[in-house]
């Protein structure tokens, strides 16, 4: 069984009990929020030097940084499933689109979020303009297909998912983008598949 540093409301915690549950992962979680110190106590800085969660420790080997996390759980533990593409370009596109989760989605819909819901100190108007481009072009590449790259689901879907399906905690409406609604209908059909908790 793995254990998940975590918190509850994070949408990259998410992004990573969403994985281990889609692919069959024991898991527990530990919340950083009950740790001496929280993320930047001792404990904690003992598993992640940075403070940033989530982290997972897997018998002996700690992994940071969410992206990295599904990729390791994808190739440890559902080696022969769809997660990660068999073929180059198609696994060239679910790595963009893992950067696209690192860079827009996050300075996008989760930085609009954390500013609405935790006060964070951020432009909400650039916030809003990068959510926009970004669901424009997500909308734009979902009208003639299911998953964000290929015909089955991917990492790429998983590591996307979360802070778009929140995007209304940060003010954000999803009801221009009928295609971006359907996708997330479609994960959330996915056996096994594991909410984000609202409040």
């Amino acid at each position: 069984m793995i254990t998940i540093y975590d918190a509850p409301r994070s949408g990259h915690c998410h992004r990573v009990r969403l994985a281990a549950s889609l692919m069959g992962v024991p898991f527990e979680t530990k919340p950083v929020a009950e740790l001496d110190g929280e993320r930047k106590g001792p404990e904690y800085l003992a598993i992640n030097p940075f403070g940033q969660i989530p982290a997972i420790r897997d018998g002996d080997l700690v992994v940071r940084d969410s992206n990295a996390i599904i990729r390791y759980l994808a190739e440890k533990y559902a080696p022969d499933g769809t997660w990660i593409p068999k073929n180059l370009n198609e696994r060239t596109r679910m790595d963009e689109w893992l950067a696209v989760a690192a860079g827009p989605l996050f300075r996008g819909p989760n930085t609009a979020r954390l500013i609405k819901v935790f006060g964070f100190p951020a432009d909400p108007d650039l916030a809003r303009d990068i959510s926009t481009l970004l669901f424009e072009i997500m909308e734009a590449h979902l009208q003639d297909r299911t998953w964000l790259v290929g015909e089955t689901p991917t990492l790429a879907d998983i590591a996307c998912y979360s802070y778009v399906r929140v995007a209304d905690e940060g003010d954000l409406d999803l009801t221009p983008y009928p295609a971006i609604r359907e996708w997330l209908s479609s994960v959330e059909a996915l056996e096994n598949f594991l909410p984000i908790p609202r409040p």
